[in-house]
C-alpha cells in the first residue's frame, strides 16, 4: 500500500502545536520528525513552508529514513514554499521545481512540459518564482506485478485577494500552467496525481456559507475545476475533464468535510470552513488503484488539516536520489567551503619545539638561562647611569618634605569608638522620617485621584446582545474613511447562524480617540 498525505502547514519553523516531541532543544526539527511518524505517509507533500533556502537547516530538511525537496520563494521571503518528504522505500525517480521547465536542472528532471506557447518567458519565470510547485515521479508496481510511472505534483495555488485584481489573473494563468503540465504528463504515458492547497471550494457542499456568497457557481476558480474533474460514475470520454477528485468520490454527499478555517474569527471549533485542500487523481489510477481518500481534522498545528489517499500499489525506490534532494546541497552534502578553510597554518616556531621538550630537558634549559643570567653584568654594577632604575627610587621620601618618624603612635581606642547618640533623638528623627514618607504617599494619592479624575480610564466592555457577554474590540485594517477605527462584537467563534453557541451579530463602534 502507498499512503500519500498533503497538508498546508502555515510555516514548517513554527512550532508544531498538537504534535509530541520529548526533547526541548532543536524542538522545530522534532516536531517535524514528530509529524511525519504521526501521519505514517510514505509519501508527505507540504504547503506554505514560509522558508527560503538560507534559513533552511539541516536538522529540518534531512530526516532519517526520508528524502527531502523543496521548492523555495524566489521574490519574498517567509513567503509561500512547497516541500516533498519521500521514505527511502519510495525514494522518486525523478524530481523538478516549477511547472514550466524554467527552473530545470536538465538532471534528474520529470521533463514533459506540453505546449506553452501562450506564456511567455517572463510570465513563467513569474509563476514559478513564487515556490508553488514540486514534482517527483515514482516507479510503482500494481498488484498484478506491472511496474508504472506515478507522477505526483505538490502546488499551493495563489489566493485570489479582492482588492488585487491583478492576484486573480496571476491565480487563472497557475491554474492553466498546472493543467497544461499534468495533461502533458498523462499524454506520456504517465499516472498523475495532483495534491495540495487549490485555494478554491469547488462545489457549494464544499463551503460553509456558498449560499450567501453572490455569484457562487460563476467563480473562475470553479470554472477552472468544472473543466479539470469528472465523476467516476460518467461514462469514459462524456466529460472533458481528465481528473477525479477522489474524497468525493468515496463520500459524494458527506457534508461538513472542510480542510480550512479561519483563524482570525475562531471558525475551527463550530467547523465553519471550507474544503479547498485535494488530492486529485486520473480516472484510471482512481479506478484501479484507490482505497480510500481521507481528512485528518484533528490534526492541529495549523489552519489546515492534512488530507490524504491510500493507493494499491507499492512503490519501487530508485537506487539514488535525484540531484534536487536536499542532501546534495552544498550547505548540507560537506562540500561548501566553510571559514576553516580559509585559516592559514602558521609555520612552528623553534620555541615552541623546546616547549614540547620532557620535564627533565626543560628543567636543565631552565638552569641553563638562570646561570647566564647571573654571569651577566648588572647596569648598577658596571656603573653605568644608563641602566633601569631600581623599583626603591620611586619610594624614597622627597627632599622636600619633612621624613616621617619611623615610629607611628597608635590611635588610642577611645578615639575609635562611635559616639554614643541620646535615645531620645534618635526616636525624634524616626517620627520625622515617617511624617515625610507619609506626606509623600498622600501627595502621589491626590496627584493619582487627580489624573483619574481628568483620562477617566478605559470603558468596561459592551454586552453583545445575543449572549450578554462581554465584547471583544476589534480595528478596520481595511483603507477606507473608517482605518484604525475601534469596534465592538461578540466574542464567540464564528458559526452557523442557525447555531446559538456561535457569534451573534452585535456590533457598536467605540468612541473616536
Amino acid at each position: 500500500m502507498l499512503r500519500v498525505v498533503s497538508w498546508n502547514i502555515n510555516g514548517i519553523r513554527s512550532p508544531l502545536q498538537g504534535v509530541p516531541y520529548e526533547e526541548p532543544n532543536n524542538c522545530t526539527a522534532m516536531a517535524m520528525a514528530g509529524i511525519l511518524d504521526k501521519l505514517d505517509a510514505d509519501i508527505l507533500c507540504l504547503q506554505e513552508t514560509k522558508v527560503t533556502r538560507d534559513v533552511l537547516t539541516e536538522p529540518l530538511a534531512i530526516i532519517e529514513g526520508y528524502n527531502s525537496y523543496f521548492s523555495f520563494s524566489r521574490n519574498r521571503s517567509g513567503y509561500s514554499g512547497v516541500a516533498t518528504y519521500c521514505k527511502d522505500s519510495a525514494t522518486p525517480v525523478a524530481a523538478e521545481e516549477g511547472l514550466s521547465g524554467l527552473l530545470a536542472t536538465q538532471n534528474g528532471d520529470v521533463g514533459c512540459y506540453g505546449n506553452m506557447d501562450e506564456f511567455t518567458q517572463e510570465e513563467l519565470r513569474a509563476l514559478d518564482n513564487e515556490g508553488r510547485a514540486l514534482l517527483t515521479q515514482h516507479k510503482i508496481r500494481t498488484w498484478d506485478g506491472k511496474e508504472k510511472i506515478l507522477t505526483i505534483i505538490n502546488v499551493y495555488c495563489p489566493h485570489a485577494d479582492p482588492g488585487k485584481p491583478e492576484r486573480l489573473a496571476f491565480k487563472m494563468r497557475f491554474y492553466r500552467l498546472l493543467q497544461i503540465r499534468a495533461e502533458a504528463l498523462l499524454a506520456a504515458g504517465s499516472h498523475v496525481i495532483i495534491l495540495g492547497d487549490l485555494n478554491t471550494a469547488h462545489r457549494p457542499i464544499d463551503h460553509w456559507d456558498a449560499a450567501n456568497l453572490e455569484c457562487f457557481e460563476e467563480d473562475p476558480g470553479r470554472k477552472w475545476m468544472d473543466g479539470l474533474l469528472s465523476n467516476l460514475d460518467c461514462q469514459a470520454g462524456s466529460h472533458v475533464g481528465a481528473f477525479v477528485d477522489s474524497y468525493r468520490c468515496f463520500q459524494p454527499k458527506q457534508e461538513g468535510a472542510f480542510t480550512c478555517w479561519s483563524t482570525i474569527t475562531g471558525a475551527r471549533p463550530l467547523n465553519y470552513g471550507s474544503r479547498i485542500d485535494y488530492v486529485l487523481a486520473d480516472r484510471t489510477l482512481v479506478i484501479d488503484t484507490f482505497q480510500a481518500s481521507f481528512l485528518l481534522p484533528e490534526v492541529m498545528g495549523s489552519d489546515h488539516c492534512p488530507v490524504g489517499a491510500v493507493l494499491s500499489v507499492c512503490c519501487v525506490p530508485a537506487k539514488q536520489c535525484p540531484s534536487l534532494c536536499t542532501r546534495f546541497l552544498p550547505e548540507f552534502s560537506g562540500t561548501q567551503l566553510k571559514i576553516l578553510h580559509f585559516l592559514v597554518h602558521l609555520k612552528e616556531d623553534p620555541v615552541f619545539k623546546q616547549s614540547a621538550l620532557p620535564l627533565s630537558g626543560q628543567t636543565q634549559v631552565r638552569q641553563n638561562k638562570a646561570r647566564v643570567r647571573s654571569t651577566r653584568p648588572r647596569p648598577s654594577q658596571a656603573g653605568s647611569n644608563k641602566g633601569q632604575k631600581n623599583l626603591m627610587n620611586y619610594f624614597q621620601p622627597s627632599s622636600c618634605c619633612p621624613q616621617a618618624s619611623s615610629k607611628l603612635e597608635m590611635p588610642s581606642l577611645g578615639a575609635l569608638a562611635t559616639p554614643k547618640i541620646p535615645e531620645d533623638e534618635v526616636m525624634a528623627k524616626m517620627v520625622e522620617v515617617q511624617a515625610k514618607a507619609s506626606e509623600a504617599k498622600d501627595e502621589k494619592e491626590v496627584r493619582a485621584l487627580f489624573w483619574k479624575s481628568v483620562l477617566g480610564g478605559p470603558l468596561p466592555m459592551p454586552l453583545c446582545g445575543g449572549h450578554r457577554e462581554p465584547c471583544v474590540m476589534r480595528t478596520v485594517k481595511k483603507p477606507g474613511p473608517n482605518l484604525g477605527r475601534h469596534f465592538y462584537m461578540c466574542s464567540r467563534p464564528r458559526g452557523p447562524p442557525t447555531d446559538p453557541s456561535s457569534r451573534c451579530n452585535f456590533f457598536l463602534w467605540g468612541r473616536p480617540s
